[in-house]
């Protein structure tokens, strides 16, 4: 018993010891309150996991005015841009007609104030402010509504993810990390949280802690007689307690282990997946960047439209999922508007390149070869055409003289 006793001992030090995995290192920020509340009437305190906090989860920022812009906000910087331009047409009539220039010292004294406050921000410039045309007081008020909308946009979700509880924080970065298998990632996590709630002070709790410890150890190579024949003789040495205390915290970080190991996995195929996205990328524009492909070349309007239908997911697949101009072409001529000559022809080209151009030259091989054919032909004909006409020509030509008689002359003088 002895040995079986140091046998778990060393299964504990050599595979467990090493590993310590802070969760909150791992997802960034400090876990979000949980939104489970105890049932009404509930007294006894929920015993916490790493996936939950002592209360709800306050999703009170969505609301709040120094977050978001309300429609009375918004109104208001309408309604200030609307009379820093009625300002700007002033001083424009005002200067076209020699008038005295409207007193822009007030929102000098009003931005100067603001900027003091913090609620408004200088341009990075050396102009004073004395110095600003209405022009440029609208263009400073302009551009510091919109730097405060885009950091609205910017931040609203950052709040929302930190509100979270952290089951769906883990679920939100495998899902942007390209993680597709949310089933399985939540069985995980549902596994990790049964383990973690398990408690050590609890005497029902006990044997399946020690239970999960020496299957997650690999103690006696995971044999199942083994784990309860040794499970049992603690028991019966009145150390099971004693051994579900020592081994809990131990089980909880290999169960963090668990979920961090899945998303460093998710997490490293995103990256391999991005480090092939670019040598793609950077292999078709090396291809085209030449301006000729297979002999033939290309204008610039031919080389960017195969570039940007090669790279650019602009259209979307019957998968639900964008696709480049490629994809949607093989799909409209399959399904949509069926073109199986053309699709025939394709894949011919792509499964036996050399076959099909060796083809196609052939092809234009032998039409070239029936062209010289026809024309040889056709100028044989003429030759022969022409010669007929000549011979017979030099055969008219040949002929005996047409025998003439001369013509009677009847002169009354003529001696005989």
């Amino acid at each position: 018993m002895e040995n079986v006793n140091e046998t778990a001992e060393t299964v504990d030090s050599t595979k467990v010891e090493q590993v310590d995995v802070n969760l909150d290192e791992i997802f960034g920020a400090p876990g979000a309150e949980s939104i489970m509340l105890p049932a009404d009437g509930e007294e006894e305190e929920k015993k916490k996991t790493v996936f939950s906090s002592e209360g709800a989860v306050d999703l009170a920022f969505i609301d709040k005015s120094d977050n978001s812009s309300t429609p009375e906000e918004k109104a208001e910087v309408a309604e200030t841009i609307a009379e820093l331009d009625n300002l700007i047409t002033q001083e424009e009539e005002t200067g076209n007609k020699g008038r005295p220039k409207i007193d822009k010292s007030g929102l000098a004294e009003l931005a100067l104030k603001m900027i003091e406050e913090g609620t408004l921000m200088p341009f990075d410039d050396d102009k004073s402010l004395e110095d600003y045309t209405t022009k440029d007081f609208r263009e400073l008020f302009e551009a510091n509504f919109q730097e405060r909308e885009n950091k609205v946009r910017e931040n609203t979700p950052k709040e929302f993810f930190n509100a979270l509880p952290e089951e769906l924080k883990i679920a939100a970065k495998y899902v942007a990390d390209g993680g597709q298998d949310l089933k399985g990632l939540f069985r995980t996590l549902a596994h990790v949280e049964e383990v973690i709630e398990l408690d050590p002070e609890n005497e029902y709790h006990q044997e399946e802690i020690v239970r999960k410890y020496l299957y997650t150890t690999g103690f006696a190579d995971g044999n199942p007689e083994e784990i309860e024949e040794e499970i049992t003789d603690w028991k019966d040495m009145d150390k099971l307690a004693q051994k579900a205390k020592q081994f809990k915290p131990k089980l909880d970080r290999m169960q963090e282990e668990i979920v961090a190991r899945q998303l460093a996995e998710q997490e490293a195929r995103k990256e391999q997946q991005e480090k092939q996205a670019k040598y793609y990328t950077d292999s078709v524009y090396n291809t085209l960047v030449a301006g000729e492909v297979g002999g033939l070349k290309l204008d610039k309007k031919v080389q960017s439209m195969l570039y940007s239908g090669l790279v650019q997911p602009n259209y979307p697949s019957v998968s639900g999922r964008p696709t480049n101009l490629l994809g949607h072409l093989l799909e409209k001529y399959q399904f949509v508007e069926p073109r199986h000559d053309l699709i025939a022809e394709a894949l011919w080209l792509l499964a036996d390149p050399d076959g099909y151009k060796g083809k196609v030259r052939d092809q234009g091989g032998k039409k070239a070869v029936e062209d010289t054919v026809r024309k040889l032909k056709t100028e044989e004909q003429r030759k022969i055409t022409s010669s007929t006409n000549t011979d017979q020509e030099e055969t008219r030509s040949k002929k005996a003289p047409q025998r003439t008689i001369p013509r009677q002359q009847n002169n009354i003088f003529k001696r005989f």
